[in-house]
């Protein structure tokens, strides 16, 4: 099973801004990608072109058009 924290937050001029923050965490068997959908369908940018940066232990989900960004961390 895997483990997975995710936050979401606001953001001002491309930066995380952390006015306000919505955190959830989820366990799955699934891989990478289903994660990734996963936290796009939490986030509410289902639907929506999204720029996904993998850094191997955090991946940042940042949508077009939305001043919002969601990151997921790994709990290994």
């Amino acid at each position: 099973m895997i483990t997975f924290n995710i936050e979401l937050t606001d953001t001002f001029q491309g930066e995380s801004n952390y006015s306000w923050v919505k955190r959830d965490q989820l366990t799955t068997k699934d891989t990478k990608r289903a994660i990734i959908q996963k936290a796009k369908a939490w986030a509410g940018f289902t639907g929506i072109r999204c720029v996904v940066d993998d850094f191997g232990d955090t991946i940042s989900i940042k949508p077009n058009g939305i001043c919002q960004i969601a990151f997921i961390t790994f709990d290994y």
